[in-house]
């Protein structure tokens, strides 16, 4: 059973907020504006105890969490990691109620606060907000491995391995903020249920999604060709032009002119293009003068193509 309780954060406090946030400094105004809306916790009989803050907040209240291992960032590794050690039975237990302590806490400042805004309060509500984040990583970090056995185990054979650890990290935050454990049993218990049912949501989402999209998304295939073709008939076009001014001689050409030109660019014939030494060799010239002949060709070119251009 998890109990409910209103925060400040609403959009008629909203303002009072914000201004209270702003004198209370930038990390108590950053826990302070984490508050969730509304505050729920699982309530436990021993949070209305005198020394309840003592046992559950006081200094000597932490549990010291195993340090998580990681063997490496790879499927094989990842699903061999391991800890330090675990969490005796009594250890997790104390260190749900703290945690809903806080939250249980946290939630009685909220409705005090949303009745009458105060800064000594709002102080008080980023303490808790604070703590209650510190424990919640502390439970996460000492069942991680839970998700990597499930994942082991039973992850869905259409669904990659770092998309199914993802959607298994958030069950487990979903199963440590809902767990009650009041009723006896261990955390494992629940939490990997709640892991495998996540498997089982996430697995009929991909079956929803390769039935709308049977076939894997190429980037490749979203390029338009378009362009190509449309470059290719332009120059297809020019090359024809080029050969009927070439063929019909009319920008002018000496002789040596047309088959310096022809040698260099095979322009008319089928042949490949040559280099101005091997061009020179053929006509009996220098490559500096087979160059300039070039040049001076490819200028009565420009003239005559663009002609031919403006009478079409």
């Amino acid at each position: 059973m998890t109990a409910t309780m209103e925060s400040p954060a609403t959009a008629a406090r909203g303002f009072a907020r914000d201004d209270i946030a702003q004198r209370l400094g930038a990390e108590n105004a950053r826990f302070y504006r984490q508050v969730p809306d509304p505050v729920e916790y699982v309530p436990h009989p021993s949070f209305a105890d005198a020394d309840a803050e003592d046992l559950y907040a006081g200094p000597d209240s932490r549990v010291e969490v195993p340090a998580w291992i990681e063997l490496g960032d790879d499927e094989q590794a990842l699903c061999k990691a391991a800890r330090a050690g675990a969490l005796s039975r009594a250890d997790e237990a104390h260190l749900f109620l703290s945690y809903n302590y806080a939250r249980y806490r946290l939630a009685l400042l909220a409705g005090a606060q949303r009745r009458r805004p105060s800064l000594r309060r709002a102080r008080e509500m980023a303490r808790w907000q604070r703590l209650a984040e510190e424990l919640r990583s502390d439970l996460v970090r000492a069942n991680l491995a839970l998700v990597l056995a499930m994942v082991k185990r039973a992850r869905p054979a259409t669904v990659e391995f770092a998309e199914a650890v993802s959607e298994g990290n958030l069950a487990l935050l979903r199963a440590v903020e809902k767990f009650d454990v009041s009723r006896g049993f261990k955390f494992s218990t629940y939490g990997c249920r709640a892991i495998l049912k996540s498997f089982g949501r996430l697995a009929a989402r991909a079956g929803r999604y390769r039935r709308h999209f049977p076939v894997e998304f190429d980037p490749d295939m979203e390029r338009s060709d378009q362009d190509v073709h449309r470059h290719e008939m332009q120059r297809e076009a020019s090359l024809d032009a080029l050969r009927e001014v070439l063929v019909g001689n009319r920008a002018g050409l000496t002789e040596v002119e047309r088959r310096v030109v022809n040698e260099r660019f095979a322009i008319c014939s089928e042949g490949p293009k040559r280099t101005l030494s091997e061009v020179g060799r053929r006509v009996g010239l220098t490559n500096e003068r087979v160059r300039q002949i070039q040049n001076h060709a490819l200028g009565k070119l420009r003239i005559a193509f663009a002609e031919l251009h403006e009478a079409s």
